[in-house]
């Protein structure tokens, strides 16, 4: 097994590194991603970054002052994981990689005396599972549908418990007609996926798309999606919370067609 370092990465050096296992500065989203980190750094955005001697880039973690998540949550005075991924080659999965990196997450928490740490899980791609958080003493706090859940892990018994945002419970009557594409910089994997479903849309329904930048926390903490940084509404109904291709979103329309 290759020698493994976690460096410390923010948007001065991470182009050495590579961003979300991507180097390539010309990939559509990551420059968006590089001047959103610079942006965020007056409010406790942390970036680690996991490095094989040879293989370079093979996960990361991203936490920030909780007051600015870029998720649907209310949380006073705790780290929030923005995001968690180890493992881009498969031979660097199941290393304890991933608890190593939450670890210094909870140690910065208290270094910095605040209330704890939490995140948004759920199963499947783009968010970790509860799983490795659970063993680690979180609880979950907060449930938003699908299938998201809200993982806190408190310091201290009075510490005020985080929550979901009402902005997940029910999508805001503005978006009950048409189709929507809410989206952020913080997460580059999307700005690929906006563009062929905005071509899908008018190549195959005769329709337009439009999207919402989510580009502050505050703007992430009102999405409809517990997901926060991208979700696609339809006729005011979340109809996806993680980014999808244009396959997925032909299939999503021609299921709204057939109601």
């Amino acid at each position: 097994m290759e020698e493994i370092t976690i460096i410390d990465t923010d948007y001065t050096n991470i182009t050495n590194y590579g961003i979300c296992g991507y180097k390539d500065l010309k990939r559509e989203g990551y420059p968006e991603k590089i001047c959103w980190m610079e942006k965020m750094k007056t409010h406790g955005l942390v970036i680690k970054t996991v490095v094989a001697e040879k293989s370079g880039n093979q996960g990361m973690i991203e936490w920030i002052n909780s007051e600015y998540a870029m998720r649907p949550v209310i949380a006073e005075n705790y780290l929030f994981i923005n995001c968690l991924f180890v493992g881009f080659r498969k031979e660097f999965k199941g290393n304890g990689y991933a608890s190593q990196l939450i670890d210094l997450c909870i140690q910065d928490a208290m270094d910095k005396n605040k209330s704890g740490v939490c995140v948004v899980t759920r199963k499947g791609s783009f968010m970790p599972g509860k799983d490795i958080f659970t063993k680690k003493g979180f609880k979950i706090t907060d449930t938003a549908k699908p299938d998201f859940e809200l993982l806190t892990l408190s310091f201290t018994p009075d510490a005020k418990i985080p929550l979901f945002n009402e902005s997940v419970r029910t999508v805001d009557k503005k978006y009950s007609k048409g189709i929507f594409i809410f989206r952020s910089d913080q997460c580059p994997y999307s700005v690929k996926n906006v563009k062929e479903i905005q071509e899908t849309a008018v190549k195959d329904f005769n329709t337009e798309v439009t999207v919402i930048d989510l580009n502050i926390p505050s703007e992430a903490q009102q999405s409809p999606s517990p997901f926060g940084t991208f979700c696609v509404v339809v006729d005011g109904v979340v109809k996806a919370h993680n980014p999808i291709s244009k396959t997925r979103f032909v299939n999503i329309m021609n299921e709204v067609k057939k109601k």
